[in-house]
């Protein structure tokens, strides 16, 4: 029998690893040192490649990182939009869902925020303009349903304050990590604990903020 015609968008099994060996290389270097002391040989050198396979794949080492940047922002917002756009689920049902998302990509990958923001800062124009296409219909989606549940009096909560207490609550434990540990005395195994903890208080923290004072 004649063999399947492959489309031409997909990429055989080899080439497929070796892009994302270099993204992943990219990553954890580009989190570990930035941007700028970041090169590109030593990008090639953690995906144990040589520096002339990489420039095939990738032809800098700004293409390199908008790409690299983008997926991170994209995985990091991802526990928001996907839950929030759900129309089967109730609000409360999604605030539940985008902070478990959150704590357990947090647990895999803790440097993440510090990375976003700190590229982000350095970074904005290039960056921003990508992401805001992203975020724009999840925003649309969350104000809305927020502004028309305070107008009816089942809610009591700004948008903004909103966001900047879900992330506030999910993402800064991980970000301050090093402090709150110091500060609290609680071990590696203590800390784990109480990010799934979270899971489950952080929700009926929201769900407080939100009730209208009676």
């Amino acid at each position: 029998m004649p063999k399947t015609a492959r489309s031409k968008k997909q990429k055989p099994a080899k080439e497929s690893s070796t892009e994302e060996r270099i993204k992943e290389a990219a990553r954890r270097l580009f989190t570990l040192k930035g941007f700028a002391a970041t090169r590109t040989r030593d990008i090639a050198e953690e995906a144990g490649i040589n520096l002339a396979l990489l420039n095939y794949y990738f032809r800098s080492k700004q293409k390199l990182f908008d790409l690299v940047m983008l997926e991170n922002f994209q995985q990091f917002i991802k526990g928001i939009t996907v839950n929030f756009m759900d129309e089967t689920l109730s609000f409360d049902q999604r605030i539940e869902r985008i902070v478990e998302a959150y704590v357990d990509m947090l647990t895999r990958l803790p440097d993440l925020p510090m990375f976003i923001l700190n590229e982000i800062r350095g970074n904005p124009s290039k960056i921003a303009a990508k992401l805001q296409m992203e975020i724009a219909p999840m925003r649309q989606n969350m104000f809305t349903q927020l502004i028309t549940s305070n107008e009816a009096g089942k809610t009591n909560l700004e948008p903004f304050h909103f966001i900047a207490n879900l992330i506030g609550l999910t993402v800064f434990p991980f970000v301050g990590r090093p402090i709150l540990q110091r500060v609290t005395g609680v071990t590696d195994d203590q800390f784990q604990q109480y990010m799934q903890d979270r899971k489950r208080l952080i929700p009926v923290w929201l769900k407080a903020m939100l009730t209208p004072p009676k």
